[in-house]
């Protein structure tokens, strides 16, 4: 099988930029001492990836629209997390949040496939609900191109 749950995927940060932004230079940045903040008690990852834009072209002699992929997008990432004020990844989520600057993440799932990118922390709010809720956070990740390169992807063998 293939297929697998979330359970046990997990994500860092760090205001770091690799030396190079392949898996070779993300690698090295998430396994130096000490690791990267690791961002606890999220409990939805929401999604990320590479969406095109669709451009359309319609010559009148043949009446058919035809479809090009323009421009590109490496996407939105919505995430939902348990509001940890002492957890070190959210705090440093909190300051990007603050900081038009990219910082660097990397997603690791179950399997260990991992998941590099930069991104802009747009949205960081505390999300209080009713009496059996746990206080949550919504954040919002931008993930950008940096120097050509979007989400670097490291798939377990």
């Amino acid at each position: 099988m293939t297929v697998r749950t979330t359970a046990g995927s997990t994500l860092r940060i760090t205001a770091t930029a690799p030396s190079t932004f392949d898996e070779s230079g993300y690698n090295t940045l998430f396994t130096a001492s000490p690791l990267p903040a690791l961002i606890g008690e999220i409990t939805d990852f929401g999604e990320f990836g590479r969406e095109y834009n669709l451009v359309t072209h319609n010559p009148v002699a043949d009446r058919g629209t035809v479809k090009l992929k323009g421009s590109f997008n490496e996407g939105t990432m919505s995430m939902t997390l348990g509001l940890d004020t002492d957890d070190a990844g959210q705090i440093l989520a909190k300051t990007a949040r603050d900081s038009d600057d990219d910082y660097y993440f990397m997603v690791t799932t179950q399997n260990g496939d991992r998941y590099f990118f930069a991104a802009k922390v747009m949205m960081f709010k505390n999300a209080l609900g009713g009496v059996d809720s746990v206080t949550q956070a919504n954040m919002t990740l931008e993930l950008t191109t940096t120097n050509g390169v979007g989400i670097v992807e490291s798939l377990a063998a």
